[in-house]
């Protein structure tokens, strides 16, 4: 995966023919993320069955990074434990700020081709969206974030930590 033009390519088919780019009415777990900076908007929702995360899928408009990002990591983690799901996450988060290893960054698979995003500041945010969706007031933060890993204010606060049901 050392050509440009390759991860340029994944992002297209990730932006063009999303997979997960589909409401799931009966959702577990959903969360609204946004990017107050560009205006990209991304609603996760995931079904879990105990600790597997059985299937996925989001909603929202935004960028092509932004819906490539949401896609591929939705295709990485459906059918995943969530505690390889935030592995993923914290790897990925490592990439994005530039401090992970060629192995971390080749173990990501299509999530690498975002790896160049650690030299565009401005295009980080659009990139951790789906993977991260920042709470959009200080009163979600209690509801819970996606992949928060490595920030020690949201390690104790996961997606699936919020149920729609019992709130």
């Amino acid at each position: 995966m050392e050509n440009r033009s390759f991860y340029n390519e994944i992002l297209t088919e990730h932006n063009i023919h999303p997979e997960f780019k589909h409401d799931i009415p009966d959702a577990d777990i959903e969360l609204a993320g946004v990017n107050p900076s560009c205006g990209d908007n991304i609603v996760l929702k995931l079904k879990t069955d105990g600790d597997v995360i059985t299937d996925g899928g989001f909603v929202g408009d935004g960028c092509a990074i932004s819906q490539a990002s949401a896609d591929i990591m939705l295709g990485m983690i459906v059918g995943q434990k969530k505690e390889k799901a935030l592995e993923m996450g914290r790897t990925f988060l490592r990439m994005i700020h530039g401090e992970a290893t060629e192995e971390e960054i080749e173990s990501l698979e299509e999530a690498s081709a975002l790896k160049d995003i650690a030299h565009m500041p401005a295009r980080v945010k659009c990139a951790m969206l789906g993977w991260r969706p920042p709470p959009a007031d200080a009163d979600a933060v209690s509801a819970g974030g996606f992949l928060h890993a490595g920030n020690p204010r949201f390690d104790s606060v996961r997606l699936w930590d919020y149920d729609k049901t019992s709130s």
